[in-house]
This record gives structure tokens, sequence and C-alpha cells, in this order.
């Protein structure tokens, strides 16, 4: 899978499994641009990236991936550096937990902001110039609550369970142009984010996986890469599930 001459643009880029996508496309050859709110993390991550591969080219663009017109600017301004847009992953997202009858009304508004409306921006966004080149793959990145629910997760995974049916509705609107749209669903990955949780949790996690461990950015990145790549050329409207074997 080797992606020379592909530009890739990925939101949520700044740590965890953003950073890990990013990671991965570039060390392939894709020059990549690193969108975020944190433009110390996302240099960091653009670092990181040209220690990968000699001659990587990671742009970094801070923009709050809820509003709509921050997202076609920063869309707007890789076509103008690259010419091009071949991938694009919908990474960025949030996850705050509580109970339903608890849950406040800007929480809720928030996380569908950040987890959902922010992906139907981008994927708007690029369908674009995606649909003048007649390629392109879109990676929408959930999770597996959002194929199982969680309790005292209900905004959280109903966000996240909305961009499988995103990802299903857009492969059928774009498959004509040769665009692909796919979605993945990642378990326990050790983040900044899953830090948090009490070991406790973690532990019980860790037992329900097939395999025994926790996941890494690494892994995610690698699905997220073959996703992008020729291999999977027929490929579209599909869910992969990268969890280490909970959910079966």
């Amino acid at each position: 899978m080797k992606f020379d001459g592909k530009v890739a643009l990925v939101t949520g880029a700044s740590r965890g499994i953003g950073r890990g996508i990013a990671l991965e496309l570039c060390a392939r050859g894709a020059d990549v641009v690193l969108v975020g709110r944190d433009r110390a993390a996302l240099e960091e991550t653009a670092q990181v990236c040209a220690g990968e591969r000699p001659g990587a080219v990671a742009h970094v663009v801070v923009c709050d991936v809820a509003d709509n017109a921050a997202i076609e600017a920063c869309v707007a301004e890789t076509l103008e550096r690259f010419g091009r847009l071949d991938f694009a992953v919908a990474n960025a997202g949030q996850s705050i937990d509580s109970l339903l009858m608890r849950l406040k009304p800007d929480v809720l508004d928030q996380l569908l902001n950040v987890n959902l409306k922010s992906a139907f921006y981008l994927c708007a966004a690029v369908s674009k110039p995606m649909m003048k080149q007649r390629s392109g793959s879109i990676v929408l990145v959930s999770s597996i609550v959002g194929l199982t629910g969680n309790a005292g997760q209900a905004a959280y995974a109903a966000s996240k369970a909305g961009l499988l049916a995103l990802a299903k509705s857009l492969a059928k609107e774009l498959g004509s142009r040769n665009i692909r749209v796919n979605a993945v669903a990642p378990g326990l990955i050790e983040t900044a984010m899953t830090e948090k949780l009490p070991d406790a949790a973690k532990e019980a996690l860790v037992k329900q996986s097939a395999l025994g461990r926790a996941g890494t950015p690494k892994d995610v990145g690698g699905v997220v890469s073959f996703l992008c790549s020729d291999a999977a050329a027929y490929v579209t409207g599909q869910t992969i599930v990268v969890d280490g074997g909970v959910v079966m």
C-alpha cells in the first residue's frame, strides 16, 4: 500500500487515533493535512511525520471541525496547496459520559456537533473535488459503542452510530463517481482519552477481547490505510470493527 503523490486530510490529528492514522498514511507516502484546534499538538504530529519519512509533507490547519464554514475553508486551503485530495478521514470526536436522565441539552448538542455534524460537513466539502477527480476514499471513525450501545453513553453512542448510517448512505450517493466511503469502529485503544479510565474498567475491557490486549493507534491506522488503498477498491459502505475480538 503505497500512497506516493496522494494527499490525505485527517481531522482530530493532534493526538491519539488521529495521529496514528496520519502517521500511517504519511509513512506510506501520502502528504497529510493535519486538522484540529490545538496548534502545538498538531505541530508535534507534523514533526513526528517528518521523522517517519524523509521529505514528508505535513501541513497543519487549525480549524473548528464543528464549524461548516471553517471546514470548507480548510478543504479549499488543501486544494490550493496540493491541487488534489485523495483521502479524507473524519476522526475528530469527543466523549462525555452521562446517564440520559441527567444529560444536559448543551452536552448533547456538543457531542452531536463534534462527533456527527462535523463528519457531515467534511464529507460535503471533500465530495466536490473528489467527484471532479472521479476518485477518492472517505473513512469515518466511529466506535464499537455505535454498534452495541453502552449504559451512560447514550449520546456518545448515538452520535457514533450516526456515522455508520452516514457511511452507507454516502457510499450509495458517491459510488458512481468512484468514491468509496467506509467506517471503522475501534474498541479500547490506548490513547490519552482512555488513560483516564479506571484500571478496573480497562482490565474488564481487555478481558472481553479475544486477543487479550488493548489496541493502539497504529492498529487503527493500518485498517484506515487499507480502506484508502487500491487493495480496498471494491470495498464501500462497510464498517470494519477494530477491537481485538470484542464484537463478533
